[in-house]
């Protein structure tokens, strides 16, 4: 089972892109001429986005730097513990939302402290959490400055209750799945 699962990581990639020129060459379709076109959008686009990307990134830095974060972090404490979340995690869920950079960061050096490797409890959901969730701020103002959108309040409460639910479920999932670490 196992070798046909890589097998098929292997080829799955290959195959779609082969399928992707089969289907447009028997559309006939300017295959070469349509890549350049979408390359022109892409480079296009990507320099609409820089703007919204700096934004983010400065009100990230900023964020951290102003010691936000840890006060942040010193007022959810009590629904941490109710939760079940060890402290050293929840960084990494506040920041999560919004850079992935900076909670990969974390993560790392949640592994590197002693007694919280990546098989301990704290490391089994530091990382479920870094997988089941994504980076919500950076996806709205890529995705939704791409197309000019700038109302986005309605967009931004989901994303961010959906990000709650990926920490509260991640507690739930490492405990089903490794009860013997759960403290």
């Amino acid at each position: 089972m196992q070798s046909a699962i890589e097998v098929a990581s292997i080829w799955i990639l290959p195959l779609v892109i082969a399928s992707i020129l089969i289907a447009g060459a028997f559309k006939r379709v300017p295959l070469y001429n349509t890549f350049v076109d979408g390359a022109k959008g892409g480079f296009g686009t990507s320099i609409r986005l820089i703007p919204h990307i700096v934004a983010m990134m400065v009100a990230v830095s900023v964020f951290r730097a102003s010691g936000a974060m840890d006060i942040l972090v010193g007022w959810l404490h009590p629904v941490a513990i109710w939760l079940h979340i060890p402290s050293q995690v929840v960084p990494m869920a506040l920041l999560r939302p919004i850079s992935n950079a900076g909670s990969l960061a974390l993560l790392t050096d949640l592994f590197r402290q002693p007694h919280t490797g990546p098989d301990s409890f704290v490391g089994l959901l530091a990382s479920t959490m870094q997988a089941s969730s994504d980076t919500t701020l950076y996806i709205l103002t890529v995705y939704f400055g791409s197309v000019g959108i700038e109302r986005f309040r309605y967009a931004l409460a989901v994303g961010l209750l959906s990000d709650f639910a990926s920490v509260v479920g991640s507690v739930v999932a490492v405990w089903l799945l490794h009860p013997g670490l759960f403290s």
